[in-house]
């Protein structure tokens, strides 16, 4: 199908998700996993009505910014994030999505000191505790939005998770519903950010209906939007 068909039947999806749930459908926020796309598909995506666009790969988020292709959209880094690569992402993107490590945390915070500014950020968790997924734990979470309130140049936006693929229809919304309630716990524990910590990114192509449900307030969803992905280019 098109690319505006995509958007417009993920976006339907959503909003019914959203309903069946009592939620206004205008709290959740659509984002554009763009990862492998060309930056012509980007642009297509934006004037389609995509408004944020979520890049994995730091090389590509480089190159598309060079390319002016997220322009008329805001850009979070959604994908495991080096130390050594801070320097690229840091006061380049609205928000890095993907923070889970408190080395992670004081690296992010030393670049963003560097450049004046404070940083948006979402705090990663691992909440199937899988070997081959970034994230913390979901016992250190607390931990580290309390080591990321005592920094000056990051502001904790909220939570993050990637469940295993869904086995089938609901299969994640036990992963989904204790993503939130840690979510509830940071806002309740960092209560003079409160109002800052307003977002739960949770919910990929083949589960974001079930994230609405559970309360995500952002879904990245790629392969929905594009189609299946192509080739990684050398």
């Amino acid at each position: 199908m098109p690319l505006e068909e995509n958007i417009r039947m993920v976006r339907e999806r959503i909003a019914r998700a959203a309903r069946e749930a009592g939620r206004d459908p205008g709290e959740i926020t659509l984002e554009a996993a763009t990862k492998v796309q060309t930056s012509d598909t980007i642009r297509a995506a934006i004037a389609a009505g995509i408004t944020v666009c979520g890049e994995n790969r730091v090389q590509e988020l480089t190159a598309h910014l060079d390319d002016c292709a997220y322009d008329g959209a805001q850009i979070h880094f959604i994908g495991h994030l080096q130390t050594n690569k801070v320097r690229f992402v840091a006061g380049r993107v609205d928000l890095i999505e993907s923070v889970d490590s408190l080395r992670l945390l004081e690296a992010v915070d030393r670049q963003a000191a560097r450049l004046g500014l404070v940083q948006d950020i979402l705090l990663e968790v691992n909440i199937a505790r899988e070997a081959s997924k970034g994230g913390c734990l979901p016992e250190d979470l607390l931990e580290l939005a309390r080591r990321a309130g005592a920094l000056a140049h990051v502001r904790v936006r909220g939570v993050m998770s990637i469940p295993p693929a869904a086995a089938g229809p609901g299969g994640n919304r036990g992963y989904f519903a204790r993503t939130r309630q840690l979510f509830v716990d940071i806002r309740k524990e960092m209560g003079d950010n409160n109002p800052d910590i307003n977002c739960l990114s949770m919910g990929m192509s083949g589960d974001y209906e079930d994230a609405v449900r559970e309360g995500a307030t952002l879904v990245r969803v790629g392969a929905a939007l594009f189609g299946p992905r192509p080739p990684v280019q050398p």
